[in-house]
């Protein structure tokens, strides 16, 4: 794969921008962006010019690194990015195929749903999800959610939160009616909301790739869950293990059979997505799988979301890539996020940011590499 700038064929050496295009970004957030855009312009042998301002004239082409997806390829191309070589992320056609609303289908054909939705997409990934529905309206939601509730509890889960935040347990009717009462209609037609059966005893893995320029990396790992200073169960960091190549040769180690069977359900959805929507690429794929026993003490397992944009897992698929540009073929490393000024980063650790967080408080982000060689 070539990089923007050798693909443009422009002069100069080229410049890594952070591209901020979800609001307002958290000062933790900030910090850990600008930290990991550095290294991509060190990778890339790029020079680093910040957040993105469209009055500069930078010297060769850009290589962008949005904060989140990228919606609309017009809105792309115009900036530049015209396939994944020109990005540390993804770009989409439309708003809602950036959300885990995609991952499940419909009430029934004909049910409300946006323009771009593909059925197609639905069944290619049906033996790699959870059972679920994802529904565009109150009256579907609702429908959707006693049908799930005649087989156990089930889960709301509002599209566009992340970390595990705003999602809600529900295990009868009555539950059911006053959250889908407290939903923003405007909100729900336009990105959707998933309803998915309910789990016990939950270990989330985490299955991706990423490639910039010549370097491609794919892994899979074990999400950790902490508590946030307000006391919530939310996300805190991946442990992965990361090969130099493609899932072929992620698949060819010796993993434990659940572990082996997520690196496959992500497999399925991420070539599904590929094929599926028409103008999305991304040079940054990462999916979450839960595995857990249903409503029955049945095991399932099956993928809950994608995340086509840098997230909580970059920092250690981009350290990953650092030790492949050194000769490495395989790493061990994790990203952490430890919340209260108690917690301190391990020995060995880089840390990306620590401090008071005006909106979360006391919180370290950092990586920590704990085998780098081959597998």
């Amino acid at each position: 794969m070539k990089t923007a700038v050798e693909r443009e064929g422009r002069n100069g050496p080229g410049t890594v921008v952070i591209y901020s295009n979800r609001g307002r970004e958290a000062l933790h957030e900030r910090a850990v962006h600008l930290d990991l855009g550095h290294r991509l312009a060190r990778l890339q042998g790029l020079d680093f010019g910040g957040e993105y301002d469209p009055d500069t004239r930078y010297p060769g082409g850009l290589y962008f690194v949005p904060t989140g997806t990228v919606i609309g390829r017009r809105n792309a191309g115009r900036l530049g990015m015209r396939s994944a070589a020109d990005l540390f992320g993804g770009v989409v056609p439309r708003p809602f195929m950036a959300t885990k609303a995609i991952t499940h289908g419909l009430l029934r054909s004909g049910a409300q749903a946006p323009p771009g939705w593909s059925p197609g997409f639905v069944r290619r990934v049906a033996d790699a999800v959870l059972r679920g529905f994802t529904a565009f309206n109150r009256k579907e939601a609702g429908e959707a959610g006693r049908r799930l509730l005649a087989e156990g509890p089930l889960r709301i889960k509002p599209v566009l939160a992340t970390g595990g935040r705003g999602q809600r347990l529900v295990a009868d009717p009555a539950e059911l009616e006053r959250q889908l009462a407290a939903l923003d209609e405007t909100e729900l037609s336009r990105f959707g909301l998933v309803l998915e059966e309910h789990l016990e005893q939950v270990s989330t893995y985490s299955v991706g790739q990423v490639q910039v320029g010549d370097l491609l990396a794919t892994y899979c790992g074990t999400q950790r869950l902490t508590r946030d200073n307000r006391g919530e169960e939310v996300y805190g960091g991946s442990d992965l293990l990361v090969v130099a190549g493609d899932f072929a040769e992620l698949l060819a180690l010796e993993l434990d059979d659940p572990l082996r069977l997520a690196v496959q359900q992500a497999r399925i959805y991420d070539a599904a997505a590929l094929r599926s929507f028409a103008g999305f690429f991304a040079s940054r794929r990462n999916y979450d799988i839960a595995r857990g026993l249903d409503s029955r003490g049945r095991t399932r397992s099956g993928v809950l979301e994608q995340s086509w944009r840098i997230g909580g897992a970059s920092s250690a698929e981009i350290t990953a890539l650092e030790a492949f540009r050194a000769g490495a073929r395989s790493v061990r490393t994790s990203s952490l996020e430890l919340f209260g000024e108690d917690k301190v980063a391990p020995a060995g650790a880089s840390v990306l940011f620590r401090g008071e967080d005006p909106e979360l408080g006391y919180l370290t982000k950092c990586v920590v590499t704990t085998d780098n060689g081959n597998p």
